[in-house]
């Protein structure tokens, strides 16, 4: 069952989505080299807690931080240590919220200082399989339309896509039907209703689609240690152009300004 939601709870689904946003923009402020993931993790349970909210992953199936933050070869789920970030890494950051019953969802990866060119060009084409896969997710469209587009995108500039992870609805829960894959055919998978509210969120890798789990039980790391870069935005399924609950816009006017 796909759980279509109603404008009042869209409303609510916006504020905590805005919120993570604005959280992402508090991380982007202090990423340097230097600087703990863990670190990372304090200014954004703080933020979020000053502003009325929980974090939405503290806790959640046991997970223990605020943040996941995934370095260079970590595609996701990594967890802040006092590991020192350090020229030339890579760090998504994937943050979550929860307050007036509904969750929020959003991830950005960070360069820190200066990043070699081949690993921008990785960055820049996973932010454009998320707006690819953003503009497919339109009312009457199916969960494989999204797909195809991220996996084509990446695919045709030489990259490969992460099949063990997906996106996902959002609402109530942090993790609700449908589940939206990263690869997939056009025309397959269940229809888009209007009002439905999905993450979208790439998990693109430089070399190797193939991934493990670390022996932490929760960060997966690449099978062939090359990077991986990962972006989430929330959106809300329209007729004609989905709209996006979530945004980098706070994000990008802090890296502007730096």
């Amino acid at each position: 069952m796909l759980a279509i939601k109603t404008e009042e709870e869209i409303e609510l689904l916006r504020l905590n989505n805005d919120l993570v946003s604005k959280t992402l923009a508090e991380v982007a402020k202090i990423v340097r080299p230097g600087i703990t993931t863990k670190e990372l993790d304090h200014r954004a349970e703080e933020f979020i807690r000053d502003n009325g909210a929980k974090p939405g992953f503290l806790g959640y199936d046991g997970f223990p931080a605020t943040l996941c933050v995934s370095v260079n070869d970590v595609v996701v789920h990594g967890i802040p240590s006092n590991r020192v970030l350090h020229e030339g890494d890579i760090v998504s950051v994937d943050c979550g919220t929860y307050m007036h019953g509904f969750y929020g969802d959003s991830a950005y990866t960070f360069e820190v200082g200066d990043v070699a060119p081949q690993v921008k060009r990785l960055l820049r084409v996973t932010r454009e399989c998320l707006e690819h896969g953003v503009e497919a997710a339109v009312e009457g469209a199916r969960i494989g339309d999204v797909s195809h587009a991220i996996q084509t995108h990446a695919e045709s500039n030489g990259y490969s896509v992460v099949r063990e992870l997906v996106g996902h609805g959002l609402g109530r829960d942090m993790h609700e039907s449908p589940e939206v894959p990263n690869y997939g055919n056009k025309g397959r998978g269940p229809k888009l209703p209007a009002g439905l509210v999905i993450c979208i969120e790439p998990m693109i890798n430089l070399g190797t689609r193939y991934v493990y789990q670390d022996s932490d039980g929760w960060a997966v790391r690449t099978q062939d240690g090359k990077p991986s870069a990962h972006y989430e935005l929330a959106v809300v399924v329209r007729n004609g152009k989905a709209e996006t609950l979530s945004t980098f816009q706070y994000v990008e006017q802090v890296i502007t300004k730096s």
